[in-house]
């Protein structure tokens, strides 16, 4: 009985040994609001694609780790965040002083700052003040919503969806979309929908990066997912990417 509970011992202390050397799997799971093209959005096969998607795809292949994307409405994606419901946010998200508050960044991948976009047949309007007593719309939570809101000239309207306002726009309920210069480039001169029907005017008002967010002071994630974006930036992959989704 004592050789049996001996080999049992040795067993078990081996396996320890074992399972102990080896590499622990790291899987991130990561929100994004797919509604945002070409940053984040779902194709006609239901997956979700883009150039976050594709860089942080990238980044974890270069980093050493899983990811899984998580599509997630952004009136809740915050609060999802905050309540462990993924591992971190990656929905060009705008790194600002408020939100450092709260979260922790990654380094910064792209700067976009926001732009206005108008009906073709608008003329002498180049910044949000040349809107005054009219409507301008932007995505609710976002940093285009916090432009306009700064215009006490003009009245605003928030949407769930980007992509609703660009439809309002078309159609005349309102008078101008505030949002992300790749997003806007998108919408006004590659959706075949609004191709000659919208313009971009005027110059990028702010200058924004965009960074993936998690919890305040996890490192481990956050060290894990910089490492990853660093190299691919470091690379000139995301350069690539840039010129796939951006240009």
């Amino acid at each position: 009985m004592r050789k049996i509970l001996i080999g049992i011992v040795i067993l078990c202390v081996a396996f320890a040994a074992y399972a102990g050397g080896q590499k622990e799997s790291s899987k991130i799971v990561i929100a994004t609001d797919a509604t945002f093209p070409p940053m984040e959005m779902v194709d006609q096969n239901k997956n979700i694609v883009g150039f976050d998607i594709d860089l942080m795809n990238a980044a974890a292949k270069a980093g050493g780790f899983e990811v899984e994307f998580k599509n997630t409405a952004w009136d809740g994606i915050f609060a999802g965040l905050e309540g462990s419901k993924y591992d971190a946010i990656m929905s060009s998200v705008t790194i600002t002083d408020d939100r450092k508050a709260k979260y922790d960044f990654s380094i910064p991948y792209v700067n976009a700052g926001q732009i206005l976009v108008v009906r073709t047949e608008t003329t002498g309007v180049e910044k949000l003040s040349d809107l005054a007593g009219k409507t301008v719309a932007a995505q609710i939570g976002t940093t285009g919503a916090m432009e306009i809101d700064k215009v006490k000239e003009v009245k605003m309207k928030v949407y769930d969806e980007i992509g609703l306002a660009f439809e309002d726009l078309a159609m005349g309920r309102v008078d101008g979309v505030v949002v992300d210069n790749p997003v806007a480039a998108d919408y006004a001169l590659q959706k075949e929908d609004y191709k000659g029907k919208l313009k971009i005017v005027g110059q990028n008002f702010t200058t924004e990066f965009y960074g993936v967010v998690v919890r305040k002071g996890d490192a481990k994630t956050l060290d894990l997912i910089n490492k990853g974006l660093k190299a691919v930036i470091d690379s000139g992959e995301a350069k690539k990417l840039e010129a796939k989704w951006l240009k």
